[in-house]
This record gives C-alpha cells, sequence and structure tokens, in this order.
C-alpha cells in the first residue's frame, strides 16, 4: 500500500496547518484511536497514513504515553541570530545594495553577509546566509535580465520590419 499524506482543510477561515502541526494532529488523533481499541489498519486509513506507521506510534504509545507522540523542539545547533536580529537584518535589507555603499543595487551572497555582519556583529558563512535569505526570510533567487546598456528597441523593431525581410526574401 502507497503511503499518502493527508490534506488539510480548505476553504475555511483557519489557516492551514504547518506540516509539523498536521503530522502530530494525525499521531494525536491516532492515540484516541488506540484508546478506543481500534485495530492498526482501521487507524491508518481513518487518519491517511501507513499501517507501519500506526505500528510505530503504537509502539512508542505503549512505552511513552501520548506525551511521546508530541512534537518535540528542534534539536542540533542553535542558529547564530535570534528573532529580532533576523529583523534587523531584513529591515537593513530592503532599504537596498545602494544604501549599503554597493555601486549595483543587487544583492549576492557576499554583500548579503556583510551586511549582516555589519548590523550584527555576527560573521555567517555563504551556506548559512543562503538558509537565512530562504529559509527565514523568505527571499528566492532573482537573476537580473541580461540586455546591452547601448540596445535602442526602436532601431530593433525598425531591422525587424524592414531589413530582416528583405534579408529573408534573398535580396
Amino acid at each position: 500500500m502507497a503511503c499518502r499524506p493527508l490534506s488539510s482543510a480548505s476553504g475555511s477561515s483557519v489557516p492551514p496547518l504547518s506540516r509539523p502541526q498536521l503530522a502530530e494532529a494525525r499521531r494525536v488523533r491516532a492515540v484516541e484511536l488506540f484508546e478506543e481499541g481500534g485495530s492498526n489498519a482501521e487507524i491508518a486509513r481513518a487518519v491517511g497514513v501507513c499501517a507501519e506507521s500506526v505500528r510505530r506510534w503504537r509502539r512508542v504509545w505503549e512505552e511513552g504515553g501520548a506525551p511521546a507522540l508530541r512534537r518535540r523542539p528542534a534539536t542540533g545547533r542553535p542558529p547564530k541570530l535570534n528573532d529580532a536580529q533576523v529583523e534587523t537584518v531584513r529591515a537593513a535589507l530592503e532599504r537596498g545594495a545602494q544604501a549599503h555603499g554597493f555601486e549595483a543595487d543587487l544583492w549576492t551572497l557576499e554583500r548579503v553577509g556583510a551586511v549582516v555582519e555589519r548590523v550584527t556583529g555576527v560573521s555567517l558563512s555563504r551556506a548559512s546566509v543562503w538558509r537565512l535569505l530562504t529559509g527565514r526570510l523568505g527571499w528566492s533567487l532573482q537573476r537580473p535580465e541580461r540586455r546591452a546598456v547601448e540596445r535602442d528597441e526602436s532601431e530593433i523593431a525598425r531591422w525587424i520590419a524592414h531589413e530582416w525581410p528583405r534579408i529573408k526574401r534573398g535580396r
């Protein structure tokens, strides 16, 4: 049997659950069904997961009770920047690169890293700057269009309208 995710309710005024919240809600519902005496297969169908997940949850529940299936804070090294520092960085970046003394108003990882260090005193690697931008700030990669400064749109339009047909006809 293939596992498939159970989607959260849509079309309601309640914001959709995040992925970890949805997973925890499934486990909490499974615990309720464990206590009612439901079989693993019935519970798997009811919460929309694989029977193997329900077997694993049941073992954890039998050993540690319902709290053992609750969400726990992420483990690992805490982030170098706290939420207040991230907001300070966001405000600094939204002013633009030129406001920080850069020639062009484009952000690179190196430039963002320099601004982060200037406003917070925290030095980040390129990878950490990327995670900050994409993960915590919600920014995405944007590539500027490559166009020659000397480009003359009216001359291009004239050439396409007059010269190209002449060349195409072979004259």
